[in-house]
């Protein structure tokens, strides 16, 4: 639904923006080319036989022309001339396959390592970008880089060949014809090259604004049925048609600006045709040049201008390329969360430890320390700012407020605890005390800005993210399901696991009656996020998930928040059974399912509270007996 809050935010759409981005070169093109040097090199060697074949043409009707004045015999000049047009057209039929195929396989490639680089980018990265920006990124920006190698780009090497070319068979012809003609050319020249830069900039403000749009158009539609609930379905709409209205605006933009360049080329053939046919009938009339001699320079013109204009139109797509390719650069450009670590590992041992004031006591016992299977010390963690943030998406951030007075963004303070091998320990505390934040370090979704996390006993920062991870079952709060089956869900951190196996788990967690309700078993779709399972069941097959991969560790996050009662029973006998010998590191805000936890953590602001049992911390902890007291369990 529609609110001031996003009605400022939108006021930003309405602008300019600015060009702060990173640009792009030609140099930026080059390692996608010479993927495919191959293909390319058969494209240029084409363009040279095509150009020798242009060039001979003139030539060759100059001679015929002369010997029909001569009333001499033609012999074989026709099916020659014949014969280099139809070679002519052959090559033009295969370059322009070529092209395309080679076109097509450039933005597969930008494609992929776009995805490749998205899917292992930093998670603070996603906190503060849009989704749908990002998919417009690998959709339409990629696809502005089929324009490179089918507009002209690749093809300049003929069509450089066949200009000089056209300039020396001018040259021999007639000098005087060939001055005339390149002082036209090169006025357009000049105004080419001063309109080429502003095109750049255009074709950027356009896909920024197309990826604005898809960001939009991705957040409702992720929402709908809040949206319709909310009967805000029309006031959406218009929302979204400002950001289609403000794409188009820079679509428009572009348009303006290629069409002052694109009749350039049209321009200079025609002035340069009047000129020839002016000044070459007089020069015919004076003696100076022969008729022959003014229709091949006059073909050698069309020559001439035919690769000018190609090139005209090359640097209006180019440069819009350029302008999407730069917004491609800029994700490739941002380190992965992989890149760095061993710089990390290596400062992981020595990076110092602030004394922070906590609310309790928060050391920790020899005997905690030389048991624990995860262990934190003195953690500090803040969240980031978006310091790689553009002009534009700074104006958006401070549309909505987010970029206002510097404000404390610290949210765990100096947290100590231990988690002790092979019991279960609880997270609890009110909300925003932390809780699903150490479970991101556990997991080095984040790094601690100071203390340490430790797992056994080597610092998270030291391991390597795919050694870590897969130590780890980690279910969200949100339970995410994936577009797909039963089975590519539940495979999602087990894929060599068995249907047999696949099927034991899900009758666990009480999911048999949605393997029942469909015919096709594991393969069922579960729909986009799920929607075909209920908010319980999409819960249940997330555990589910992180059963069947039975890793040594279980981090849960409200794992059971949106089950009943019945159904919660059964999941905490599933979990029971596959937790033995495993640690369990489980955040509730229903301390009923967490009262009889080997050890529960109290955190509140940010600091440890109170540690110890239920029984215990009812005694010792003033906050969690507040807690027990609202949900009735004192």
């Amino acid at each position: 639904m529609s609110s001031p809050a996003s009605s400022a935010r939108r006021s930003p759409f309405a602008r300019p923006a600015k060009d702060d981005g990173p640009r792009a070169s030609l140099r930026d093109l080059l390692p996608y080319l010479t993927e495919h040097r191959g293909a390319l090199v058969a494209v240029v060697l084409l363009s040279l036989v095509g150009a020798a074949a242009s060039l001979a043409q003139p030539a060759l009707v100059s001679t015929v022309i002369g010997r029909v004045e001569k009333g001499a015999s033609l012999g074989p000049l026709t099916w020659l001339l014949i014969a280099l047009v139809v070679v002519s057209a052959l090559i033009s039929a295969v370059q322009h396959y070529l092209l395309q195929r080679t076109g097509t396989s450039v933005v597969r490639s930008a494609r992929v390592q776009l995805v490749r680089r998205i899917l292992h980018l930093p998670i603070t990265e996603f906190d503060l970008r849009r989704t749908g920006d990002l998919v417009s990124r690998v959709g339409s920006d990629t696809t502005l880089l089929y324009a490179v190698m089918t507009q002209g780009l690749v093809d300049a090497v003929g069509g450089a060949v066949v200009f000089i070319g056209a300039i020396f068979g001018m040259a021999v012809i007639d000098p005087v014809l060939l001055g005339l003609t390149v002082l036209v050319v090169a006025i357009s020249i000049v105004a080419v090259v001063l309109l080429s830069g502003r095109v750049r900039v255009a074709s950027r403000q356009q896909q920024e604004r197309v990826g604005d749009l898809a960001a939009s158009v991705e957040r409702a539609v992720s929402a709908i049925r809040t949206v319709r609930a909310a009967g805000a379905t029309e006031r959406e709409g218009a929302e979204i048609e400002k950001d289609a209205d403000a794409a188009w605006g820079a679509g428009i933009r572009v348009a303006k600006v290629s069409a002052l360049i694109v009749p350039i080329a049209g321009i200079a053939m025609q002035a340069s045709f009047l000129v020839v046919l002016g000044v070459g009938g007089f020069r015919v009339a004076s003696g100076a040049i022969t008729v022959a001699s003014l229709v091949a320079f006059i073909l050698f013109l069309f020559l001439m201008i035919m690769p000018l204009a190609t090139a005209f139109g090359a640097i209006t797509s180019v440069n819009q390329a350029l302008g999407a390719l730069g917004r491609i650069r800029e994700i490739i450009a941002i380190p992965s969360e992989d890149e760095g670590d061993a710089a990390t590992a290596a400062r992981a041992t020595s990076l110092s430890v602030a004394p922070v004031e906590t609310g309790a006591p928060t050391s920790l016992t020899v005997d905690e320390r030389e048991h624990a299977a995860i262990r934190f010390d003195e953690v500090v963690f803040r969240y980031p700012e978006a310091a790689h943030r553009t002009e534009r998406e700074k104006e958006i951030a401070a549309a909505v407020g987010t970029v206002a007075e510097p404000r404390d963004r610290t949210v765990l303070k100096g947290v100590s605890f231990a988690v002790p091998k092979g019991q279960r320990t609880a997270l609890v505390g009110p909300s925003g005390a932390g809780k699903s934040t150490i479970l991101a370090l556990i997991e080095r979704f984040y790094d601690a800005d100071g203390g340490r996390v430790l797992f056994g006993e080597r610092d998270v920062r030291a391991l390597d993210r795919g050694e870590l991870r897969s130590q780890l079952g980690y279910v969200e709060q949100d339970a995410p399901v994936l577009a797909g089956t039963l089975r590519q869900n539940l495979t999602l951190a087990a894929p060599g696991a068995s249907d047999e196996d696949c099927i034991r788990v899900l009758r666990e967690v009480n999911l048999g009656a949605v393997l029942e309700r469909n015919e096709l078993g594991l393969d069922a779709p579960v729909g986009e996020d799920g929607v075909m399972l209920s908010g319980g069941e999409r819960q249940r097959l997330a555990i589910a998930r992180a059963l069947l991969a039975a890793p040594p560790v279980l981090l849960l996050d409200e794992a059971t928040a949106a089950l009943d009662g019945v159904n919660e029973q059964l999941l905490r006998e599933a979990i029971d059974r596959v937790a033995a010998d495993r640690t369990l590191l489980v955040i509730a805000h229903r301390l009923s399912t967490v009262v009889d936890s080997d050890r529960i953590i109290v955190l509140d602001g940010g600091r440890v509270a109170g540690v110890g049992t239920h029984a215990e911390l009812l005694e010792s902890t003033p906050l969690y007996r507040e807690l027990a007291r609202h949900q009735l369990l004192v």
